[in-house]
């Protein structure tokens, strides 16, 4: 089965499909397994790239990536109905054909939805007819379609960018095309689809540095993603979850997060089972702003306690991390923590498989153990 994907489904390490695609700091995808063993062994510099990596990379999940890895897994065992209507059609032509009935000034909203549709479903697996869309000027009329009062033109807009935004040379020229504040005011007034596809949007953008920092200084961003957050349903909540992580890697927006009321909320979901919200307070734990606002959550203890004893291996590893920050500045952290019974369960880590939890538990039982 392999063989039939296309070589951007594969890991460049393992050269095998991923399962679970994670983004390094250098833009590049790996599988998780692969790059976390390549790290595990030592290296701190991109296996592709070569250019060096921080003390402690950050692996930030692919999640578009690994939707259309699915979604192709799933078109592989099932005819394409479309493949009835245009026998063995060239693409190029075929693409060149939609962006023209897109652009039209007299397309209708039913060929927009049609043109749309197809446009997304072709670029999918394509970069090449991603490029074709970018460099045909049409990226204008798509981002008019995500400001449509209907929505199911403005979430086929949206799908589309997002597959655009795939390739790392279009990501910084939507931004400069004026994605951000489109997608901003998605978040705000869209349909529940809609805005998760925006928030995907948001993390696919953040994997470049320099996007990081437009976006969180773009008026009301982070303040958007923290009201998906209180108000959403569960697919835009974990959106919303992501791309706040993927934003908070850039050291000034965890203090913008922080002051927008993060903090509680993401405390609040992370206790009901979204570890991807004690992903993000593990990042918000390294600012003073972070862990003042995070001390002062009632039950913030017993949240990470409760990820620490039954969270996944990346869960586990993040609240661990918060934990040591915390009790590393104040002293009733520590005290407490002790009455829980962090310390016994920390020992029990130190003979961890995973090179990250093991680093994190011991640092905490040195921390707990030193002092009173």
């Amino acid at each position: 089965m392999a063989t039939h994907f296309p070589d951007d489904f594969k890991c460049p390490i393992s050269l095998e499909i991923m399962s679970d695609p994670v983004i390094l700091s250098s833009g590049h995808t790996f599988d998780r397994s692969s790059i976390q063993r390549w790290l595990d062994s030592g290296h701190r510099s991109c296996p592709i790239t070569k250019l060096p990596l921080p003390e402690h990379p950050r692996l930030i999940p692919n999640h578009a990536l690994r939707s259309l890895i699915s979604s192709f897994t799933i078109q592989k065992s099932q005819p394409d109905p479309n493949s009835y209507r245009n026998p063995n059609p060239s693409k190029k032509h075929q693409t060149q054909f939609l962006i023209s009935a897109l652009v039209s000034p007299s397309s209708t909203l039913e060929s927009s939805l049609h043109s749309l549709s197809q446009l997304t479903r072709l670029t999918k697996l394509d970069p090449c007819l991603r490029r074709q869309i970018t460099e045909s000027g049409a990226v204008s009329t798509i981002l008019n379609c995500v400001d449509s009062t209907e929505s199911e033109i403005q979430e086929k807009a949206l799908a589309l960018l997002l597959n655009l935004s795939l390739d790392d040379d279009n990501k910084v020229g939507l931004v400069a095309e004026g994605v951000i504040g489109r997608v901003i005011n998605v978040i705000r007034v869209g349909s529940p689809s809609s805005r998760a596809i925006g928030c995907t949007m948001l993390t696919s953008l953040a994997v470049v540095e320099v996007n990081k920092a437009t976006i969180g200084a773009y008026p009301n961003a982070i303040k958007m993603l923290i009201w998906v957050l209180y108000n959403g349903k569960e697919r835009e909540v974990r959106e919303a979850a992501t791309a706040l992580y993927a934003i908070c890697s850039f050291v000034d927006n965890r203090k913008r997060a922080v002051e927008c009321g993060a903090v509680p909320i993401l405390m609040k979901i992370g206790g009901m089972g979204l570890e991807r919200a004690v992903e993000v307070l593990s990042l918000l734990v390294k600012c003073k702003e972070g862990r003042e606002e995070i001390r002062k959550v009632n039950g913030c203890l017993e949240v990470l306690v409760k990820v620490i004893r039954n969270g996944s291996e990346r869960g586990v590893q993040c609240a661990l991390f918060t934990l040591n920050c915390l009790c590393s500045f104040a002293e009733e952290m520590r005290v407490e923590a002790k009455k829980d019974g962090v310390l016994e369960i920390c020992v029990g880590f130190l003979d961890d498989e995973n090179e990250k939890i093991r680093r994190n538990a011991a640092n905490l039982v040195q921390n707990l153990s030193c002092r009173g």
